[in-house]
């Protein structure tokens, strides 16, 4: 993807639904361009897919943070299957080295983000976890209500 790709990817990422003819004023090239920078972008596989978010996923609990998990064995799949019913998990990621897992976290308050993370904790098979709290996001490729 050269610089005109990334640019049109930017955009599109925090509204799948612009105009054509808007995308092709912001980036000042002919509409004719933007449609087949696309086309050709959707072609390659570098764009899978357009998609709704909701604003219950845009709009951000206030309290929000990242917890590295170290599971035992082979409890990965049921300490996932666990966590994943939990409204407050946005997200959960497996990774490598010391921590087996990398879960995202939005709470209301610091109390919430508290019982959740006693909760979590008494989870079996979680055998360590280290919490990080999000202060702010200067940058994310999530819509801008």
């Amino acid at each position: 993807m050269d610089d005109l790709d990334q640019r049109l990817v930017t955009l599109l990422r925090h509204n799948g639904r612009r105009a054509i003819s808007d995308l092709a004023h912001e980036l000042g090239v002919s509409r004719a361009t933007v449609r087949a920078r696309m086309e050709r972008l959707e072609r390659q596989g570098e764009i899978v897919g357009y998609t709704v978010i909701l604003r219950a996923d845009a709009v951000s609990l206030p309290v929000r943070g990242i917890t590295l998990v170290e599971v035992e064995g082979r409890a990965k799949d049921r300490v996932v299957d666990i966590l994943g019913g939990f409204a407050e998990v946005t997200a959960i990621h497996t990774t490598n080295g010391k921590w087996d897992l990398v879960i995202e976290l939005a709470t209301q308050s610091l109390t919430e983000l508290d019982h959740l993370l006693s909760r979590i904790r008494l989870i079996p098979g979680i055998t360590a976890s280290e919490t990080n709290l999000l202060l702010a996001t200067p940058r994310s490729t999530r819509a801008r209500l």
